[in-house]
């Protein structure tokens, strides 16, 4: 029941935040979310660094560790973040939103391309420990697994601050398709790169790590710039909900054909996530060509 709730509560905060944003940003929404999830990454990131400080420390203290930096984060949030000036005014409860939601062209391509996104991100989130360690123990060198994963995961910072900045002057489409082209790419290469040399092999990871996160706030973006003004809360919400129902069934797969086909192969099952999401975006690179 703890691990529901802690699920329920935490995937609650992503679509909030992003509105809170959009009500402080009329302006420049895309390097405003490419901060902001990039924050959410270096705390998706953090645990492995806390883990990483001491081999024998045990998953409870870690849990215990980021439950209080959590909870902090919290209290900071209702203190200090006020409702920005730019928030559009919320609509009365209407169960055709979904339908009117959906109803807009270039908010389905954003959200159809954010959702073959979430089919690579969290998989590959959940298992480069056991890739790296499964690396580990196929070339005989020996590792620090958390300390890696702790590396691979917070770069994606750079990805997202970085392809904030960039789309500011390219748009939110463009960093988006090219982000998502190139951790596809690196779906598809990733057995070549597992039996490479360490140097190679990091340096590759590194490069997943920055492209396979920094696509996110842009999609993002695209949704909040996308969806109808009055339902930009809901838009947002529903978008992540099926987002994140996304990644269980991605994740379930690997976990289950894992033992089958090996570590080497297993990351080729995400590979249709980025496929489907550059596909799905085509109109909205169509359809404004400075975006």
């Amino acid at each position: 029941m703890l691990r529901f709730a802690t699920g329920f509560f935490l995937a609650g905060i992503y679509p909030v935040g992003m509105k809170i944003a959009a009500g402080w940003y009329e302006q420049g929404l895309g390097r405003a979310l490419g901060y902001l999830v990039g924050a959410l990454v270096l705390g998706t990131a953090f645990p492995h660094l806390i883990r990483s400080s001491g081999a024998e420390l045990p998953w409870q203290q870690v849990m215990i560790g980021v439950s209080a930096l959590a909870a902090a984060g919290g209290v900071l949030m209702l203190m200090l973040v006020p409702d920005g000036p730019y928030l559009p005014k919320g609509s009365a409860f209407n169960p055709r939103s979904l339908a009117i939601i959906f109803r807009s062209r270039l908010f389905r391509a954003s959200a159809f391309g954010y959702f073959g996104h979430m089919w690579e991100l969290y998989a590959l989130w959940a298992f480069i420990p056991i890739w790296l360690l499964a690396y580990s123990k196929t070339s005989g060198i020996s590792l620090n697994v958390p300390l890696w994963s702790f590396l691979v995961i917070a770069i994606g910072f750079l990805g997202c601050a970085v392809g904030g900045v960039i789309s500011a002057k390219v748009g939110s489409a463009k960093v988006a398709a090219i982000q998502l082209t190139i951790s596809g790419a690196c779906c598809l290469l990733s057995p070549l790169f597992f039996g490479s040399g360490f140097t190679l092999f990091i340096i590759f990871l590194l490069i997943w790590g920055i492209t396979v996160v920094g696509d996110s706030p842009q999609f993002s973006a695209l949704n909040a710039e996308n969806a109808p003004r009055e339902y930009v809360g809901s838009a947002l919400t529903i978008a992540n909900s099926i987002g994140f129902l996304i990644t269980v069934f991605s994740i379930q797969l690997v976990n289950v054909l894992l033992p089958l086909i090996g570590p080497q192969y297993v990351f080729w099952l995400l590979l249709p996530g980025p496929l489907v999401g550059l596909w799905m975006l085509k109109p909205l690179l169509e359809s404004r060509p400075g975006s």
